[in-house]
């Protein structure tokens, strides 16, 4: 069996933007391709893109400097451009539940349905009670139209658009299968949002996104030590070969401890509202996934087991191509990328 190409996976976040590549065979996925760059500050704010034009240009380099021929792209969005909620609704036929699924959307998205993209997936229909559990997605066509007129402007095509949420899952999905005697946490802390998504013994359950990030590190340590952005960055990395003054590990730790309230806060909600009594565990992924302290304080708080999810994890990767060190490095940021380089036009998965 030959191998068959995917997508690209481009996931354009707010401080950088990711790529991987994948192809396909009998062997299982292999690793084709990936690459990262940085992006200046505000150049994304809040999901809007403000310099479209930087944007397109980190694009095309990251085309260019890792050759990449396969012109298909998979891109997501996220933060307050999307509204994902869980349903319930009346049991019809698919005939019907197009037109059933907009008179609800109407209901439930805060936007003008003019002004979003609607789409659905029916998690499980209960006969019994003549219900069915839908899921309801809606993101604002001003963005949808910005990422996808990145792409284009990048001499690149764009077949699909996925939220970051369920990229993370699908990225998920494939690297540990999803446990269906289990309740698990996926959460995705980028620089300037961070998503949550309960699976219930395999189903989407709860999603929810928040406008904090690792980001707030960054602007608490500029703020009480008067340092630069950059300096403060740099701190929050780790200070590469430098001691971490005490006041940074200080700011770090009560940071870490805020991030970690607000994740148990979701959890907590969830268990409340569903009668469930714990989580089986917590993965974490994203840029902020290795910020000092927070894995610990999200197990502290959560009182759940927290791990770092791999995306590459039961993907092949070929040491003689690539880096073992430099993928082990990217791969907290590589989990939108991952879950997107897998998806295909007209897919529902």
């Amino acid at each position: 069996m030959a191998k068959k190409q995917n997508t690209i996976g481009l996931d354009i976040g707010s401080s950088s933007i990711k790529l991987v590549q994948v192809s396909q065979s009998k062997q299982g996925l292999t690793l084709e391709n990936i690459a990262y760059s940085q992006l200046e500050q505000d150049v994304i704010y809040d999901g809007a893109i403000r310099d479209m034009g930087r944007v397109v240009e980190s694009v095309k380099a990251l085309v260019a400097t890792h050759t990449v021929k396969v012109k298909n792209v998979a891109l997501s969005v996220g933060g307050h451009s999307v509204i994902v909620k869980k349903i319930s609704i009346p049991a019809v036929s698919d005939k019907d539940l197009s037109e059933s699924i907009h008179w609800e959307a109407e209901q439930y998205i805060p936007f003008d349905p003019n002004d979003v993209y609607l789409d659905y997936q029916v998690l499980q229909t209960r006969p019994e009670q003549g219900q069915m559990d839908v899921l309801l997605v809606a993101a604002k066509r001003e963005v949808v139209d910005q990422y996808v007129q990145v792409v284009r402007e990048a001499g690149l095509k764009p077949v699909v658009v996925d939220t970051d949420c369920f990229a993370v899952q699908n990225a998920f999905e494939l690297n540990y299968g999803l446990p269906q005697d289990q309740l698990i946490a996926l959460v995705h802390i980028g620089a300037e949002n961070m998503n949550l998504n309960v699976v219930s013994y395999g189903l989407t359950a709860f999603t929810r996104d928040l406008h904090m990030g690792a980001n707030l590190y960054t602007a608490e340590i500029v703020k009480q030590m008067g340092v630069s952005y950059e300096e403060a960055e740099a701190y929050k990395l780790g200070g590469g070969n430098q001691i971490l003054p005490q006041e940074v590990e200080r700011v770090l730790s009560a940071m870490s401890e805020n991030l970690a309230s607000e994740i148990n806060r979701s959890l907590e909600f969830h268990l409340a509202t569903s009668g469930e009594e714990r989580f089986h565990k917590v993965y974490i992924s994203g840029g902020g996934a290795r910020l000092p302290h927070l894995a610990a304080e999200i197990a502290r708080k959560s009182r759940s087991e927290v791990e770092l999810l791999d995306p590459f994890r039961a993907v092949r990767v070929d040491p003689k191509v690539f880096k073992m060190e430099y993928i082990h490095h990217v791969a907290p940021f590589a989990a939108v990328a991952l879950g997107l380089s897998v998806r295909s036009r007209g897919d529902r998965a």
